[in-house]
C-alpha cells in the first residue's frame, strides 16, 4: 500500500498522516470549505475540497470520496473514526472498486452495527448482554411493557446509534413516554434508521472497554482494557489504561469475551468490545466498535504498539505483527483527556477563534493529537474536540500527578474548553481512589 485516503478531519486526520508518514505512506485528504486552513490540510502530501462545511455537503460524500480516491491512484481508504467509519455502504463500495477498506469488512460492519442483531449474535456466542430487548420496541405502548418488566431506570437506544447518540436514560414511565418519540426521530435522522430498544440501566457502573484485533489467518488478540467511565451526554471525556480498581478474575472474564465476540463475527482489523461492569464485578456486553477508538492512544502508550500501523499491515493482507498473546505486556498507566472547546460546567459547544494556542510542555511522558493550530477556527458544524492530551506514567499515581502539572501550564485562549473539568476530576476523591462511576460527572456537576 503506497497511497492512502484518509476519509475525516482534524486530530485523527493528523494522527493518521503521521503514520503513514512513517510508514513512507503517501497521504491524500479532503477538507470542507470549513476546513481549508486546518493542520491536517498542509500535512497530507495532496488535499480535495470536497464541498461546504455540513457533513451531510462534504465528509459524508462517499461517492465523490471513492472518485477522488480512483483517480489520485490511492490504494486504500482510512475512515478515522465517526463519520463513514462505519457505513456499511461505502466500506462496500470502497472494497468493489478495488480499494482496501482499512477497516473490517462491510459484513462485520453491518452485524455489530445492528446493535439490536449484535446482542442476538453475542448471546449465541455465549457472551453476556445487558439484560433488555431482543428486538426492537415498535410502540410507546410496547415500550412501556418492556420496561415495566425489566424495572426502571432502563436505557432507550437507537439500534443502528453509537458514540453516545441516540440513546435516553429514563428513570420513570413519564420519562420514557416524554423520550420515546424524540429518540426514534433523532435515530431516523442520524442513522436512517429509526428502530429502538431497551435496556436495563446498570447502577454505579463503570464503562469497561477491550481493545481487539484481527487479521485474515484468523488471528485474534486483545490489547488490554481502558476504562471510559467519566462521560457526559453518554460521551466520553477522560480514559484511562488500565482500569484501577479491576481484579485479575474480572479482567480476564473480560478478555475472554471480548475475543469470544471477535471470533464470533471472524473479525478483522481494529476493533473494541464495550461492557458495562456492575458493582459486583460482573460484566455485560455493550456493543462493538468496529473501527479505531478516539482513545486508542491510551493503549498505544501502555502496550507501544501503533494502532494505525496495525490496520495497515491487516489491511494489505498481512498477519498481526504480534499474534502471540503473551507477548504483548503492559507498561505503565495512561490517561487521555479529550480537550474540547466547551462550557465546562453546561458541556455545551463553545466555538470561536483560538487566539492562543500552546500545548507543548517539557514534562517527559506527554503526547499530544492536535487538531488545531493558533488562530484556527472552532466551527459549530463538527464535534468541537481541539485536541487530545495523553499521559504516560510509571504509576497510576504518577500519571494523574504528572496531568495536574501539564494542566496547571498549558494556554489555550479565545474560547471556552474543559480543561478546568480535568484540574478538578483529578482532584475528585473517587477518582484518585480509581473507584469512579459513570455517575462521577453528574455527581460533580451538581455541587
Amino acid at each position: 500500500m503506497k497511497k492512502i485516503l484518509i476519509a475525516n478531519r482534524g486530530e485523527i486526520a493528523s494522527r493518521i498522516i503521521h503514520t503513514c508518514k512513517r510508514l513512507g505512506i503517501e497521504t491524500i485528504a479532503i477538507y470542507s470549505e470549513a476546513d481549508e486552513d486546518m493542520p491536517f490540510v498542509k500535512e497530507a502530501d495532496s488535499a480535495f475540497l470536497i464541498g461546504p462545511p455540513p457533513v451531510q455537503q462534504s465528509y459524508l460524500k462517499g461517492e465523490e470520496i471513492l472518485k477522488i480516491a480512483l483517480r489520485e491512484g490511492a490504494d486504500g481508504i482510512h475512515p478515522g473514526y465517526g463519520l463513514l467509519s462505519e457505513n456499511v455502504d461505502f466500506a462496500s463500495q470502497v472494497s468493489e472498486a478495488g480499494l482496501k477498506f482499512i477497516g473490517p469488512d462491510a459484513l462485520t460492519i453491518s452485524e455489530m452495527g445492528d446493535k439490536v442483531g449484535s446482542r442476538s449474535t453475542m448471546k449465541a456466542a455465549s457472551v453476556p448482554v445487558v439484560p433488555g430487548t431482543d428486538d426492537g420496541v415498535d410502540s410507546l405502548e410496547e415500550a412501556m411493557r418492556v420496561a415495566k418488566t425489566i424495572g426502571y431506570p432502563i436505557m432507550l437506544k437507537a439500534s443502528a446509534g453509537g458514540g453516545g447518540v441516540g440513546m435516553v436514560r429514563c428513570e420513570s414511565e413519564q420519562a420514557l413516554s416524554q423520550q420515546f418519540d424524540s429518540v426514534k426521530n433523532r435515530a431516523k435522522m442520524y442513522f436512517g434508521n429509526d428502530l429502538v430498544f431497551i435496556e436495563k440501566y446498570i447502577t454505579n457502573a463503570r464503562h469497561i472497554e477491550v481493545q481487539i484485533f484481527g487479521d485474515d489467518a484468523g488471528n485474534i488478540v486483545h490489547l488490554f482494557e481502558r476504562n471510559c467511565s467519566v462521560q457526559r451526554r453518554n460521551q466520553k471525556v477522560i480514559e484511562e489504561s488500565p482500569s484501577p480498581n479491576l481484579s485479575d478474575e474480572t479482567k480476564s472474564r473480560l478478555y475472554q469475551a471480548a475475543v469470544d465476540a471477535a471470533k464470533a463475527v471472524n473479525y478483522k482489523n481494529a476493533g473494541t468490545v464495550e461492557f458495562i461492569v456492575d458493582e459486583n464485578d460482573e460484566i455485560y456486553f455493550l456493543e462493538m466498535n468496529t473501527r479505531l477508538q478516539v482513545e486508542h492512544p491510551v493503549t498505544e502508550e501502555v502496550t507501544g504498539y501503533d494502532l494505525v500501523e496495525w490496520q495497515i499491515e491487516v489491511a494489505r493482507g498481512n498477519e498481526l505483527p504480534v499474534k502471540n498473546q503473551d507477548d504483548i505486556q503492559l507498561n505503565g498507566h495512561a490517561l487521555e483527556f479529550r480537550v474540547y472547546a466547551e462550557d465546562p460546567k453546561t458541556f455545551m459547544p463553545s466555538p470561536g477563534t483560538i487566539t492562543k494556542l500552546n500545548l507543548q510542555s517539557e514534562l517527559d511522558g506527554i503526547r499530544i493529537d492536535n487538531g488545531y493550530a493558533e488562530n484556527g477556527k472552532v466551527t459549530p458544524f463538527y464535534d468541537p474536540l481541539i485536541s487530545k492530551v495523553i499521559v504516560h506514567g510509571k504509576t497510576r499515581d504518577e500519571a494523574i500527578e504528572k496531568s495536574k502539572a501539564y494542566f496547571s501550564e498549558i494556554e489555550i485562549e479565545g474560547l471556552k474548553t474543559n480543561i478546568p473539568l480535568f484540574t478538578e476530576v483529578l482532584n475528585v476523591n473517587s477518582f484518585k481512589a480509581g473507584t469512579y462511576t459513570t455517575a462521577i460527572l453528574n455527581d460533580w456537576s451538581k455541587k
